[in-house]
């Protein structure tokens, strides 16, 4: 659908605005003189997925205390560049090792028994800080809880340790989980992999970092409007945003208010394509089987289609001609291997993802109660004025990030009432993509209209996010799904999508994917 000239007037400043912005931000932000990439991965233990660690170590063939301190002396190198890990537990970590180590060698059962018993006995993992994992810092990123620690754990990383995972760790996040760039006032700002003077994305971004920069290999992120996705699609690794209901949101911070719960997933992220599969239906626990995890799927056999971009909203960037191309060479790729063919549609809707998105987040919850005002999480107990905290953010004393002061701003200019063009665009856009991918339809979408942004730019494109955030909001599984780099050497991706509790058919093309691409890529050799 072509664009109105007032829409493409509009777009047309809401493009340029924000570059000459982002022109006086360059003037007036001091540069850095550290290094720009990271060391390469020089340990081979690095370059194995966690399936083939976890079977190694079950065979004796190396040890789970040599993997975990090779994790370790990674993280060593490349944190203090990336500051993605910010509170560690290596010496638990260790000694966890050392007793899975113990456990092996006392095993009588075989191989068989430790794999249905403990199927990542030995692996190390990282853990997203607003996830409880306890004993480790539980802030999401608000300084006011810098002394907070989790009790208990969350349920999926219950389930992860209870299949022998060993957390080293948690990773940043931005401040309360809500914003795309994982940086607050208290463990300070993550950078990219590929290049330290981008962002590693957000609010999964720490994890995205760490495990995009080789330092580990597995991990788990909270998805309510891209989170997982766009972190992995910066720092070039695998996630998936389950479908609804599948895996447990407890145990975090914040917590799912209103409606929240139905479009907030917990997921995983890895390097390794593999691991997708068995991660989720460990996180997910008894509700695996909501899913057909088991079931072998045949590519030839599916549907494809692919969608260029939003339609064209006055809101969002151009789609990168890179990421178009990437996208296209998919396409071609699926056609030429499997004989089958992709047809690119288009959905009006989508001009309106992220007034669709802002609007469902609002809602209240069935018995009526709204969600959580987002100037109350900031707060924490006490008050905050959002007016009070961007003065005191020119002055640089406020405790509050300039994104989460945007947040809550935009938040005190809410409509009561939703817009009934927003909720009949959802219906129909809902109905149309459950129409069209039904049991065995798979679409490729955007992961994001930019490659990763320099630090900050994002607070100059905020409605970008729409590109993962609409996926939310119709409950739809999406696997994000690396694609090499571009001529910048930054990661490029893709989307994944299908219909709801289709999971298995996004890993599944998240497989061939990484067979056909390359998969993650080591950006110390990038």
């Amino acid at each position: 659908m072509a664009l109105t000239i007032g829409e493409r007037v509009q777009r047309f400043l809401l493009v340029l605005v924000p570059r000459l912005l982002l022109a006086l931000f360059r003037v007036v932000s001091p540069g850095t003189k550290r290094p720009k990439h990271l060391p390469p991965v020089r340990n081979p233990l690095l370059t194995l997925s966690a399936v083939q660690l976890a079977e190694k170590i079950r065979r004796r063939e190396i040890t789970s205390v040599e993997v975990v301190q090779a994790y370790i002396d990674r993280i060593q190198v490349v944190n203090p560049l990336l500051n993605a890990l910010v509170k560690d537990r290596f010496p638990f970590a260790i000694q966890e090792a050392a007793r899975a180590d113990k456990l092996i060698e006392e095993e009588n059962g075989g191989e068989e028994v430790l794999r249905n018993r403990f199927p990542l006995l030995g692996v190390p993992m990282s853990v997203k800080e607003s996830f409880a994992l306890q004993g480790m810092p539980n802030s999401g990123g608000l300084k006011s809880r810098g002394k907070v620690l989790a009790s208990v754990n969350a349920p999926p990383v219950a389930f992860l340790k209870r299949a022998g995972a060993i957390p080293l760790g948690v990773t940043n996040t931005s401040e309360l989980c809500m914003w795309m760039e994982s940086s607050n006032h208290l463990y300070g700002i993550t950078s990219n992999p590929y290049d330290l003077e981008r962002m590693c994305g957000g609010s999964s971004g720490g994890e995205g970092s760490i495990i995009g920069g080789g330092a580990s290999v597995i991990g788990i992120g909270s998805d309510i409007g891209g989170s997982i996705r766009m972190p992995c699609f910066f720092n070039g690794i695998f996630g998936h945003k389950p479908s609804k209901d599948v895996v447990s949101n407890d145990g975090q911070f914040p917590s799912c208010s209103g409606l929240q719960n139905d479009y907030s997933g917990s997921g995983p992220m890895c390097r390794y394509a593999e691991d997708l599969l068995p991660l989720l239906k460990i996180m997910a626990g008894p509700t695996a089987d909501k899913l057909s995890l088991s079931e072998e799927v045949d590519l030839k056999k599916l549907r494809f289609f692919t969608v260029v971009d939003d339609g064209g909203s006055p809101l969002t960037s151009p789609v990168d001609n890179q990421l178009i191309q990437a996208q296209k060479r998919v396409a071609a790729r699926l056609e030429a291997d499997l004989g089958v063919t992709v047809k690119e549609v288009s959905f009006p809707q989508l001009k309106y993802s992220f007034q669709i998105w802002d609007t469902f987040l609002a809602l209240p919850d069935k018995d009526g109660k709204p969600p959580q005002p987002f100037v109350e999480l900031m707060a924490d107990g006490g008050s905050v004025w959002p007016i009070w905290e961007l003065i005191k953010r020119i002055f640089g004393r406020s405790e509050h990030t300039v994104a989460s002061i945007g947040l809550a701003l935009m938040e005190s200019s809410h409509s009561s009432k939703p817009s009934q063009f927003i909720l009949k665009q959802k219906e129909e856009l809902q109905r149309e993509m459950e129409d069209l991918l039904g049991t065995d339809g798979v679409l490729l979408y955007p992961s994001h209209p930019l490659l990763a942004p320099k630090h900050h730019h994002a607070l100059f494109t905020p409605y970008n996010f729409s590109y993962t955030g609409i996926l939310n909001i119709l409950g739809l599984p999406v696997s994000q799904c690396p694609l090499g780099l571009s001529k910048e050497r930054l990661p490029l991706g893709v989307q994944v999508v299908a219909g709801k509790l289709q999971d298995h058919l996004t890993l599944a093309v998240a497989l061939y994917l990484e067979k056909a691409f390359g998969g993650w890529v080591d950006p110390g050799v990038a």
